[in-house]
């Protein structure tokens, strides 16, 4: 299926990462971010946000340099605790069940609570959660990654504005996403560490 080629796609970029750079597993980061759904379907849902539109929530881990490691989507008014156990389940399926011992999550707020410590329990990770109530800026510590991805991502079309119906072909654009971001984010590491006859001079990849 075209869902399972992203996936693909997705798994074979992160490896490459993993060989040229080195995926950082200790530190991992998750949040949600939501984005509209005009044309509503089976992955969309009421916008807490924006006056009750549909909505899509895509949940997103990232290692600790903001490289897309896992994923998830449900519609906006899905609370992005409920999305934890599949986007960690979606980790262990694009870069393997092997974990370094006992790596830290970092997350906001909003995954307080004794359900999510049983999925971090569950899944061998450490929260590093902000606590309710303390400002973002004072505690953000290195969440702030996740949220860089978040941003990255909405540079497609497709994910800033999704107009797909099926949860499969949401998932598919997200997967394919993350690969473009992934790459991304190994030629900006990969430029100052390796020399070849194309390697981009600019700082900013468009």
């Amino acid at each position: 299926s075209g869902l399972g080629l992203a996936q693909v796609l997705h798994r074979l970029v992160l490896a490459a990462y993993e060989k040229m750079i080195g995926l950082d597993l200790d530190d991992l980061s998750a949040d949600g971010g939501i984005t509209k759904a005009p044309c509503d379907g089976e992955a969309a849902g009421p916008s807490p946000v924006d006056r009750r539109k549909q909505g899509l929530k895509r949940s997103v881990a990232t290692d600790g340099e903001g490289v897309p490691v896992g994923l998830a989507a449900a519609g906006a008014n899905r609370h992005d605790s409920k999305l934890l156990e599949p986007t960690l389940e979606s980790v262990n399926d694009q870069v393997g069940p092997v974990l370094p011992e006992n790596p830290t999550i970092h997350l906001d707020s909003a995954y307080n609570g004794k359900p999510c410590a049983q999925v971090l329990e569950k899944h061998g990770l450490v929260g590093e959660i902000a606590v309710k109530g303390v400002k973002a800026p004072i505690q953000v510590g290195r969440r702030w990654v996740v949220e860089r991805t978040h941003s990255w991502m909405n540079g497609y079309g497709e994910l800033r504005r999704c107009f797909q119906r099926t949860t499969q072909t949401v998932e598919f654009y997200l997967y394919l996403a993350a690969a473009f971001v992934t790459v991304r984010c190994l030629i900006q590491q990969a430029r100052n560490r390796y020399r070849w006859e194309t390697r981009p001079e600019v700082r900013r990849l468009k």
